[in-house]
């Protein structure tokens, strides 16, 4: 019996520990420009699991938890302040954006590098219209000690990544304007 204790006494220290020292993600990326064009129609987002990726170049990052909810009202806060579309939510709307994000971590002289990848499916019912791929990349401090020091730079990164990402589909306006979907024969 007391052995049994000593192990719940070690995994529960263990627990607190390690949740301790993770690295809670959360934000707010904002748009530093109004759009180049707009685009009078509804958009529905959905985005995919984000996918991690850390240093050693296997999946995941340690003590890094950045919660897909999070990611996703992120982005869905940024379209909606950017105005390129008239209405932007997770309901069905005129196009669809689907997104699949991905956040890789380096580590490059000494400083870490947070590269945001980011590819979106514009689609009008079920009809792909066009396909988009961003990359952006922010540097952070040579440690991560403290949640701010990953915070910081994966905003920077997904702000960047979305205004690249906005600003393609923004040049494609016309495209989105025209394209209208077929009735079924």
């Amino acid at each position: 019996m007391r052995l049994s204790t000593r192990r719940r006494v070690f995994l529960l220290a263990l627990c607190l520990v390690s949740t301790g020292c993770v690295h809670r993600i959360h934000v707010a990326p904002v748009p530093t420009s109004a759009p180049s064009n707009t685009i009078p129609r509804s958009l529905q987002i959905t985005l995919s699991p984000l996918a991690l990726e850390g240093p050693d170049h296997r999946p995941g990052i340690t003590f890094l938890d950045w919660p897909h909810q999070d990611l996703t009202q992120g982005i869905l806060g940024y379209l909606r302040q950017r105005g390129t579309f008239s209405s932007v939510s997770q309901e069905s709307g005129d196009l669809s954006l689907h997104v699949a994000a991905k956040l890789a971590l380096s580590s490059r002289r000494g400083l870490y590098h947070y590269r945001v990848i980011l590819e979106a499916d514009m689609r009008d019912a079920s009809q792909l219209i066009k396909s988009y791929l961003t990359e952006q990349t922010a540097v952070g401090s040579s440690i991560r000690w403290v949640t701010a020091s990953d915070r910081r730079p994966i905003e920077a990164a997904l702000q960047l990544a979305l205004e690249d990402l906005m600003g393609k589909i923004e040049t494609d306006r016309l495209l989105y304007l025209n394209h209208v979907t077929q009735p079924p024969s």
